[in-house]
């Protein structure tokens, strides 16, 4: 089935005393047991597993061409998971422009525990370089965030299927219906659900899926099962529910995304615009290789300095000043007050999550702003 077909059916096709063609919410936190101690319905207790929770894992393990997924209480705990996994003294590959609530974690919760280099992964020559004997994980994200750069995955999986390495991708701002990191060749796919799979606001999610399972997937999922920083079974619903408009959603978000992007290039008062569909963009031809489309993230940069910057941020009345990405409502805002001062990102940057507003709408205010 096309991915519009199995993110409507691949999990409610269930049977059910009172006939629910979409299934119910399951709140039950524990299961029965049978004379033998097995558990008929499959589960055991709600941290382990819970019936919203496999429906959700399920439906996205197919979208995303795995063979199993894990779902878990925030994309940060999902990326955590798979750091866990690794043995302590194993070495990372990461990018440089790495989202910084990962990049935070290996500073700080992993800097005794584990190894990391960030580089420049566009630069496959100084990915192979990068790789030293305990190298375990290479962990790529593309498009970026915030600067939109985009990462060769089939190529990366190359260098990292001859040396014997995890290859994991964020594929956060492509989203399942763009792109497929397995089918290029990664291992292990990871989203923050709670950006476009969701795509509401209104859910904190995230989500890992395996090509294969092995025994590094056996390691996550005890980190998922054992430590129990799973989602909710409504917000597993939520999720399960969100999915079924993804395919549809994506096709709003692009088409508007495109839009913005060739308005902001044109404009007098941008210095340069971040978007893997245009044609100046660096790394556009491998993005046309890799995508079906190009979704609605980008960033600019305002000319002038920091200040021209915030003063743009703080004029706009239809886009929400807020984090996040991937709803329905368009989001902007000034990445390097959020990242703090050891940001790397350029001040004079904005990033922006395109919604499904009319695009003359957007594109209005963003008008008015950069005036």
């Amino acid at each position: 089935m096309k991915p519009e077909t199995l993110a409507i059916h691949a999990s409610n096709l269930v049977n059910s005393a009172t006939g629910d063609v979409t299934p119910p919410i399951n709140l039950s936190t524990t299961f029965f047991r049978d004379e033998h101690g097995g558990y008929p319905g499959g589960h055991m207790y709600s941290r382990v597993s819970n019936p919203n929770r496999s429906a959700l894992e399920n439906t996205l393990a197919k979208l995303e061409y795995g063979e199993d997924a894990a779902a878990f209480s925030s994309g940060n705990t999902s990326g955590m998971a798979l750091f866990q996994a690794l043995k302590a003294g194993s070495h990372i590959i990461a990018p440089d422009d790495m989202y910084w609530g990962f990049k935070k974690q290996l500073l700080t919760i992993f800097a005794d525990i584990l190894e990391f280099d960030f580089i420049d992964q566009t630069d496959l020559e100084l990915v192979k370089a990068t790789i030293k004997p305990n190298t375990r994980l290479i962990w790529s994200e593309t498009p970026s965030n915030p600067l939109l750069k985009v990462t060769d995955i089939a190529a990366i999986g190359k260098i990292a299927k001859a040396a014997n390495i995890t290859f994991a991708c964020d594929s956060t701002f492509a989203s399942p219906i763009l792109q497929n990191p397995v089918l290029l060749g990664a291992d292990i796919v990871m989203h923050s659900s709670t950006k476009y799979l969701g795509g509401h606001s209104d859910v904190l999610g995230g989500i890992l899926v395996t090509a294969k399972k092995d025994e590094l997937w056996d390691k996550i999922k005890n980190v998922q099962q054992t430590g129990g920083a799973v989602p909710s079974p409504f917000d597993c619903y939520l999720l399960t529910r969100s999915l079924k408009t993804l395919a549809y959603r994506m096709k709003g978000h692009c088409e508007n995304g495109k839009k913005v992007a060739d308005y902001l290039n044109q404009h007098p008062n941008v210095e340069a615009v971040f978007y893997p569909g245009l044609e100046s963009h660096p790394q556009h031809e491998i993005a046309k290789g890799q995508m079906k489309d190009f979704g609605g993230m980008m960033s600019f940069l305002v000319k002038g300095d920091v200040e021209a910057a915030s003063k743009t941020v703080n004029k706009v009345k239809l886009f929400a000043q807020a984090t996040s990405l991937g709803g329905v409502e368009s989001l902007i805002e000034h990445r390097y007050s959020i990242e703090g001062p050891d940001s790397k990102t350029p001040k004079n940057l904005l990033r922006i999550s395109v919604g499904l507003e009319h695009i003359d709408d957007i594109i209005a205010d963003l008008e008015q702003a950069l005036n």
